[in-house]
């Protein structure tokens, strides 16, 4: 059975971009005879993954798939181009090369040359010999004859020595643009797969081909850009895609899956974790050991990976596509593919956490209102004076709240003081330590510059998990008192400040503990 010896086109028309591999779909519609019959279908990718592929043919008589492989051969260098197109170094090799030739053919002449001048003085010199035994000497026509030939040779001598001399200069010189021409123009053999198909029909007509398999070298990551417009704020979601799969894209639909298909499906393995009681000692329940910690507020959605980060989905595969069909070259190169974008209110504050850091952040909020997850992914920041910045989105619900800092602000300057007092209470003993923050906060502003502006200040105070330990805020000592703290421990002041304004909030709470604890 014989395979025609040109392939039929099998364009990508679908393509499912996974975190780190893509699932490529191929449809055509072949023009088949009765019977059995091979078939060479492509080019195709020569990465792609031999045990997914798999094919299909649908149509109106019975057709049947026999075997489907993928056949990857070196494909030859491409032809020269014609002497209109050829390059400068192109040009010198040639010249190089021809006046190599006529150097070489120059060398045999005179190397032909010397050996004849050579005969010719050895048959001069028996002729001597010759007539000096007759007792016929002929002097003055041998000198003149010797001196001649002598004159002759050493020309012909000093002309094949020069010859060589240019000769080895011409093919150092060609040897270096042909190594220059290599790697500047000649591309190397590339590596093509066909696919081999074998399919038998019951009778001759149209069958429409679907075949697909997975290929390595694709991968996307998500990707936002936040544009502030006064009370409103347009959040764009694009997808980052790169593939160097070793073909091109062409207007094919698109699909943005956060499915995670080379993970095991194995459940994890549990391990046994044993509990045991033991009597504490009569110096333990005397006393109870206490420490301060630094906890981080949990929130929902999956937990933040360093560095290069994979597709975080919440633990439940995601699903995005473009609007309209997209090309992506294999060169690669990152391409951005737009997926959606909603224009929502937003609320924004200056806000300060002077614990953390002493500047003030302009912090807008919104809610998801794109109708899908939002993805942890980097958002470029644009507002009224253009691109102000990169951020970074965490995973987002729909409907759930989206929070963007879009920089610092240079005119607030904060300064933080803290002070702490440790007392005896009286006879039972008890441990008061008082502490006392004050914040000074001051706005910087340019001249004429008009109306109050609000600045949210925030400051932590402990919360006890023992009953032992109590924290209380004195409300009385504060200035001024907080606007609000909540479960936890987070105080919270909205400072108005007008133009060139300076405002100082002092915060003051005390821990008190019993005499059984130790360590504070």
């Amino acid at each position: 059975m014989s395979t025609p010896p040109k392939p039929i086109a099998l364009p990508v028309t679908a393509v499912t971009c996974l975190e780190d591999r893509a699932h490529i779909e191929r449809t055509a519609v072949l023009d088949l005879e009765a019977g059995v019959q091979r078939l060479r279908l492509g080019p195709v990718s020569a990465l792609a993954v031999d045990r997914t592929l798999h094919a299909e043919l649908t149509a109106e008589h019975s057709a049947t798939v026999l075997d489907v492989r993928i056949v990857r051969t070196w494909t030859p260098r491409g032809p020269l181009p014609s002497a209109d197109d050829d390059s400068p170094l192109r040009l010198r090799t040639q010249a190089l090369e021809e006046e190599r030739a006529a150097l070489g053919r120059r060398c045999d002449r005179l190397r032909a040359r010397l050996d004849l001048l050579g005969r010719l003085a050895a048959d001069l010199l028996r002729e001597i010999g010759e007539g000096v035994g007759y007792g016929e000497p002929e002097r003055p026509r041998w000198s003149q004859e010797l001196d001649r030939v002598d004159a002759e040779r050493d020309t012909h001598g000093e002309e094949l020595r020069a010859v060589e001399a240019r000769l080895v200069v011409v093919e150092a010189e060609l040897g270096d643009t042909k190594r220059a021409m290599s790697l500047a123009e000649e591309e190397p053999a590339e590596l093509v797969g066909h696919v081999e198909l074998t399919v038998e029909t019951a009778a001759a007509g149209p069958v429409a081909l679907r075949l697909s398999h997975l290929t390595p070298c694709a991968l996307w990551r998500p990707a936002y850009r936040a544009v502030l417009d006064g009370d409103s704020l347009t959040l764009e979601t694009e997808a980052m895609v790169w593939q160097r799969t070793g073909e091109d894209w062409s207007d094919v639909s698109l699909t943005l899956s956060t499915a995670r298909s080379a993970l095991a499906t194995d459940p994890p393995r549990l391990d046994e974790d044993r509990l045991a009681l033991q009597d504490r000692s009569a110096a333990e329940r005397r006393t109870v050991d206490v420490e301060l910690r630094e906890e981080e507020i949990g929130t929902l959605g999956p937990v933040p990976v360093l560095g290069l980060p994979g597709v975080d989905d919440g633990g439940e595969t995601r699903v995005l596509r473009p609007p309209a069909p997209v090309s992506v070259p294999g060169d690669g190169r990152a391409h951005r593919v737009p997926l959606t974008a909603f224009t929502t209110a937003a609320r924004s504050e200056y806000a300060c956490s002077p614990e953390l850091s002493p500047l003030v952040t302009q912090v807008v909020r919104c809610d998801n209102a794109s109708g899908h997850v939002l993805l942890a992914g980097p958002v470029d920041l644009v507002r009224d004076s253009g691109f102000s910045g990169r951020g970074t989105l965490e995973f987002t619900a729909v409907g759930a709240p989206v929070e963007l800092a879009f920089g610092s602000r240079d005119d607030y300057g904060v300064v933080r003081e803290t002070e702490e007092s440790r007392d005896t209470a009286g006879i039972t003993q008890r441990t008061v330590v008082t502490r006392t923050v004050r914040l000074h906060l001051s706005r910087f502003s340019a001249p004429g510059e008009r109306g109050d502006r609000l600045v949210t200040l925030r400051e932590r105070i402990p919360v006890s998990e023992v009953s032992a330990v109590e924290v209380r805020l004195h409300k009385d000592a504060c200035s001024p008192p907080p606007d609000g703290v909540d479960a936890e421990g987070i105080a919270r002041w909205d400072v108005a400040l007008p133009p060139g304004g300076r405002r100082t909030v002092t915060l003051v709470y005390e821990l008190t503990a019993s005499s059984k604890v130790t360590g504070l």
